[in-house]
This record gives C-alpha cells, structure tokens and sequence, in this order.
C-alpha cells in the first residue's frame, strides 16, 4: 500500500495504516476511521482512501466536514459538498451548519453566505457558524449585521456567538459603542459569569483603549481563571500599564497558576515598555522552566524585551540559541538592532538573510530593515532597500514603509523630497507620519512646511500639546514672538497643559523616577553634580547644545527649548 510523502509517523498514523485495509470491508468500521481521524483533525488521510463508491452516512460526512474545517483543506471539502450533493443530503440541517463552518475557517465567507442562505432553516450553530465566519475573516461589520438579524428570530446566541461577534466589533470605528451594548446584552440574557464572554468582553475595551472599563469588568468577576487574568495582564501590556501588568502577573503566580505562552509574551512587551531588565530575566527562567523557550512568539518577545532594555548582545544570544528560525525571529533581531542604535548589524543581517538562508522577506519585516537603515543615518541604502521591495519581491510598499521613507528622507534634511513622497504615495498621512516630519521641520528649522504639518495634526488630534509645542518652538526660533502668543492663547483657550516628562532607571532591582527639575532623589546631589561633569566633559569634545530663545520665563516653562 503507497502512502502520502511527509506523513508524520505518530501513533495516530500508524493506526491508520494499520485498519485502512479494514474500513474498506466493512461500512461500521469506515464510520469509526473517520471519526476518530476527525477528533485529530486528520480526517484528510482517512478520506483519501475512503472508496466514494459507498453512499457515505450524515455522521461520517458532518465528521469529515469537521476536519476539513480543522486543517482548513477547502479543496477536499469542495469534493465533499458535491458528494453532499450527489447523495440528496443538500436539506440536511446538521450537514449544512458543518458546510457553513467548513467554508467560514477556510476563508471562503463568501460560499459560507450563500450554503447558508439556501437553507431552508437555521439553528443555533448555523447562526454562530455565518457570525464567527465573517468576525475571524476580518469582517467585522458583516458579523455585526447578521447578530442583529439573529436576535430578529426565536434562535437565542450562546457564548459561543458572542465570542466572535465581541471580536468582531474590535474592527469597527464604533467598536466601544458596539462592545458596552453587546456588554448589556451578555448582562440581560445572563452569560456574564462565562469566562470566555468576559474575556473576550475585557480584551475588546482593552483594544479600544478603555482600561478602565476592563478593569471594572475583572474585579467584578467572583472566580478568576487563567482565561482572565491572561486577558487582563495582556489589555495592561497593550496599553502601556505595565507596572499593573507585572503586578497581576505575580498574583498569577502566587495563586499558581500556570500562564500561557500569550502571557508570557505580554509580560515580555511590559518588561520591554518598563525597561526592567532585571523582571525580564526572571521571566525569561521561567520561560525555560515551563519549556516555552521553542515558542516563537515567546522567542521574538524575548528578543524585543531584551533589545528594549538596552541588552542587544543577550537578545543575539536569545536569537542564535533558537531552534528553529523564521521571518518573525529574523525581523524581531532586526528591529532589535535599528532600535539600539546599531542599524549596520541589522543591515548585515538581513543581507546574511538574502544570500545564505534563501529567505524572501516580507512587508514587515522591509519595515525592521528600513528602521535600520533610518536610525543609522543610511540615506542611499535606505532608497534602494525601498525600490527592492517591488523590483525583487512583488511587495507593494504600505503605509509603514512609506513612513519609514518619509522620516528618512526628513532626518536627513530632505524635507521638500520627504513632502513630495508623502504627497504622491497612495495613502492618506497618518498622525504619527505628520509628528516625525513636524520634528524634523523644528530640527532644520523650516518654518513654511512645519506650520503645514502642525495645522494637519490640530485637525487629526485636536487635544495633542505636542504640535502646539512644536510649532512655538519654529515661531520663536524665527523670531516671531507674537505668533508664539498666538499658541499660548490657542493652548489656554482649549485647555492644553505639556505634561512632566518622567524617565526611569532600574538599579540593584529598584526603580528609579526622574522628571524635569525633579529635587525629591534622595541623592539628587549627586546626581546633579554627575550631569554637570557630563556636561563639561560634552563641551571639551566639542558638543555645542542648540539653544533657542523663547523670550520669556513663562515660555521657558511651557514650550521647553
């Protein structure tokens, strides 16, 4: 008998070739097979050899729908729906909510909509099926839409339903409108003691930025699991709480309860944030410990926190220990290297990447390269790495690369050709690409482009000091005190205040805070006889700090220099 090439010889396989002779004979048996090969979401290898020639049960094709839907193999479930079709079982509810999900995981939303329109009636699962189908396919509206029409008929939405049409709602500009009405749903028809509603419910006000709300959500849950507190540590991560997310963290382990490789990587990125070098390798033992060191998510955490905490060198040892690498270890290394100031290693990385590793990069991990390529000044390379992307690759830049060429371009003094880019690329400036060009517009001290830039971001993020900030600082290095003014007023008349900016410090595992002007250390003395032997040290160099003047004691105080 003549096998598949690549099959894995586990004991499921083997047991396979041991009674596939067998089902052949007997129909009983034929129904075993592939239910046992469905619940190990193998059911492909059963049914390649199952002979056609026998009209299959609504139980072994329900089963073999499974898997399809559970290995995703959408060419194998097409020959099915015929068989489903060639054997009148096409009115059948069960096979056509298995259809409906088969074709929802493959990603075929659209085959899934119209198997599920033909129905003639649909039942709990079928609903859930049409709603999860659309939410996990990035479509997030539609699953909104047919919720509604499901709470238009008598079928009531389990937990299940709500999970996804909670994840759905995560696309939407409305999303923390959708999620606190979905919430009042989930209340008045009581599944707001299901772990995995409230989860879901805790990591969608997360994803809106309403910490707050998640919070007051998880306290108010009597029993907390690992679901929730995975949820929560990940929503403080996201939001850059990351003291709060340690904190939970260490409850999780004083209550020993074993976190998740998805905790893990969420206390990684809170390390990272925090800069705690110290909390990072105590999580980093547990992370052998607990035998998640071959995750490469995991991985690529420990490669980012590492970097972030100012220990690139450990991050490459984290990074050449790992079994197997991918395009995330690459990128993660990468990137690691453009944000600790040492663009060239990561350029030569990935250049190792190219020609010795046969690697064909993909959008993100050109970002991580052209990071690289900004941070360490690479003008000419960082163009080229660009044009690459479609000339080598068939990659058509996004917005992310577009940025990085932007800022290239901008750091660089090229200001009138970074407003030319911008202008021509298919995509609309975001914030964030409008911020770094109205820093570099101070930097060169363009007057005419940045006032552009600064009233682009009053329109974008109309209750952000910082192009107001921005924008003063040009005025009043051209001199123009009454257009400084100007800002003032504009500032007080809406409400604005700069906030302290904070900085921080880990010393023999304690944290230390700093902020402007701050005389509450108690070694303050020291510290500010150390900056002013820096200081000297700077100038006998040759370093000469820019100065702008603002004119006044109050503009010192509000605009900075």
């Amino acid at each position: 008998m003549k096998f598949m090439r690549g099959t894995s010889f586990s004991p499921l396989t083997c047991s396979l070739r041991v009674i596939t002779p067998l089902f052949l004979e007997r129909s009983p048996r034929k129904k075993i097979l592939i239910f046992f090969s469905s619940k190990h979401g193998i059911a492909h290898k059963a049914l390649l050899r199952f002979g056609f020639g026998t009209k299959p049960t609504k139980f072994v094709l329900c089963s073999a729908l499974n898997s399809c839907a559970k290995t995703q193999n959408s060419q194998l479930g097409l020959q099915i729906h015929a068989r489903i079709i060639q054997t009148c079982y096409e009115d059948n509810l069960f096979i056509n909510s298995a259809l409906v999900d088969m074709y929802a995981k493959c990603g075929s939303v659209v085959d899934a909509k119209k198997v599920f329109d033909g129905m003639e009636c649909h039942d709990q699962v079928s609903w859930t099926s049409i709603v999860t189908g659309f939410s996990q396919n990035g479509n997030g509206k539609e699953a909104i839409y047919l919720f509604k029409e499901m709470l238009g008929t008598k079928i009531q939405p389990n937990c299940f339903t709500y999970v996804s049409v909670i994840s759905g709602c995560r696309e939407l500009e409305s999303s923390y409108v959708c999620c606190t009405l979905l919430h009042a749903h989930i209340i008045q028809l009581g599944h707001e003691s299901n772990s995995f509603v409230v989860s879901s419910l805790i990591d969608c006000y997360s994803k809106c930025g309403r910490v707050d709300q998640a919070v007051l959500l998880f306290e108010a849950t009597r029993v907390r699991d690992n679901i929730l507190l995975n949820s929560m540590i990940s929503g403080y991560s996201r939001n850059l709480y990351g003291e709060e997310a340690l904190k939970l963290f260490m409850e999780m382990r004083n209550d020993n309860l074993c976190p998740t490789e998805h905790t893990l990587t969420s206390i990684l990125d809170a390390c990272g944030s925090l800069t705690v070098l110290q909390q990072g390798r105590q999580v980093h033992a547990l992370i052998i410990k607990v035998g998640s060191d071959r995750n490469v998510f995991v991985v690529s955490s420990l490669i980012d926190a590492y970097s972030k905490c100012g220990n690139i060198d450990e991050a490459r040892r984290v990074f050449d220990r790992a079994i197997e690498k991918n395009s995330i270890l690459w990128t993660s290394m990468i990137m690691g290297y453009a944000q600790s100031g040492r663009g060239l290693d990561g350029l030569q990385l990935f250049e190792r990447l190219m020609h010795e590793e046969e690697f064909v990069p993909d959008h993100i991990c050109f970002t991580a390269v052209l990071t690289a390529c900004n941070h360490a000044g690479f003008l000419e390379k960082g163009i080229e790495y660009f044009n690459k992307m479609r000339r080598d690759y068939n990659l058509i830049p996004e917005l992310d690369q577009y940025a990085c060429l932007v800022d290239l371009y901008a750091r660089n003094g090229n200001l009138r050709k970074a407003k030319e880019v911008m202008n021509q690329m298919p995509f609309k400036p975001n914030f964030v690409m409008w911020s770094s060009f109205l820093s570099s517009c101070k930097v060169y001290g363009e007057l005419e482009l940045g006032r552009e830039a600064a009233y682009k971001l009053f329109e974008l993020q109309p209750h952000s000091v910082v192009p107001y900030l921005t924008l003063a600082n040009l005025y009043a290095g051209a001199g123009l005190w009454s257009e400084v003014d100007e800002m003032k007023r504009l500032l007080n008349l809406k409400g604005l205040k700069k906030s302290a900016g904070w900085s921080w410090i880990e010393i023999e595992k304690k944290v230390n805070v700093f902020s402007v002007g701050d005389l509450s250390h108690p070694h303050n003395r020291e510290i500010y006889v150390e900056l002013d032997n820096l200081d000297m040290e700077m100038k006998a160099v040759g370093y000469v700090p820019k100065q702008v003047s603002t004119g006044g004691d109050w503009r010192r105080r509000e605009f900075g220099g």
